[in-house]
């Protein structure tokens, strides 16, 4: 956002005044502009609340530069300081967005292929570019060649292949990740695939959100860690889970809260200055 270039010279003082007026109404605006973000993020939050494995979004805001009007340690006199200085602020900005990879609740459902991470972790996808990909959402399926997969057909990593002929509710998968089916009548089970292994990052904040549950690596999240699942500080798999959203509902509306109110003094702020302004307008010698 551009703002007027402003040099007051007479410290608030003749001409400089109007000016100062001038800088209230960026400042304020630069506030109603970070408000209608931090809007943005608690709305993405509350649409996502029945989103498996969703992790809730935080906007971080940072101020703008200070404009210097007198120096703290300026020379009032030949042996003496002033001890404070005179700077003035031009507003906020949007400084980051932070998903909060903290522990969702856990929603039994039965389903076999349902699994939940409890603690740090990911599920490996492979995506159609030949890229890879990771998620929190446990709901797999089965394709029509026996692989799990997600719910957009991607296939999970390291594969994992039943058997032609097993039986579907004989599906078994451990708290480590040993997946183990039966099949036909034969009572041994067989393992499936090497198992589940997880993957976690050194900074899950700075993972790429990609849509569909997913997210991807970057040079800011580190690469990924991987390791079986209890193992080396890893989480365990729960299977007949989900792992439901994090977001609290009574958190985000409070937020909405502060921010339409933050909103609002933003925008009477800009009411007030241009109410000075008419008023200045109007002066007469």
């Amino acid at each position: 956002m551009r703002r007027p270039i402003e040099a007051d010279k007479n410290n608030g003082q003749g001409p400089g005044r109007t000016m100062i007026m001038m800088r209230s109404l960026w400042t304020a605006a630069s506030g109603m502009h970070a408000q209608q973000f931090n809007i943005d993020t608690i709305s993405n939050n509350l649409s996502n609340v029945n989103t498996t494995g969703f992790k809730k979004g935080r906007a971080d805001f940072e101020d703008l530069i200070y404009q210097k009007m007198r120096m703290a340690g300026t020379p009032s006199s030949l042996d003496t300081q002033v001890p404070t200085g005179i700077q003035v602020g031009h507003g906020v900005k949007t400084a980051a967005t932070q998903k909060m990879y903290t522990q969702g609740s856990l929603q039994a459902t039965g389903n076999k292929l349902d699994i939940a991470i409890t603690g740090e972790g990911f599920f490996r996808i492979q995506l159609p570019d030949g890229t890879v990909g990771y998620t929190r959402d446990g709901a797999f399926k089965i394709d029509s060649n026996g692989q799990v997969v997600t719910h957009s057909g991607y296939r999970f990593m390291p594969p994992l292949i039943f058997p032609q002929g097993f039986l579907p509710g004989s599906i078994t998968i451990s708290d480590t990740g040993q997946v183990t089916a039966q099949v036909g009548s034969d009572q041994t089970r067989i393992p499936v695939g090497r198992g589940i292994e997880l993957y976690r990052f050194v900074n899950p904040a700075g993972l790429k959100n990609i849509g569909e549950n997913l997210i991807k690596e970057t040079p800011a999240s580190g690469p990924a860690v991987a390791a079986a699942p209890g193992q080396d500080g890893m989480g365990k798999v729960r299977q007949g889970f989900l792992e439901m959203s994090n977001v609290k509902v009574v958190d985000e509306m409070v937020a909405m809260i502060v921010a339409q109110r933050a909103y609002e003094m933003n925008s009477r702020a800009i009411q007030t200055s241009d109410s000075m302004l008419g008023t200045a307008n109007t002066l007469k010698r």
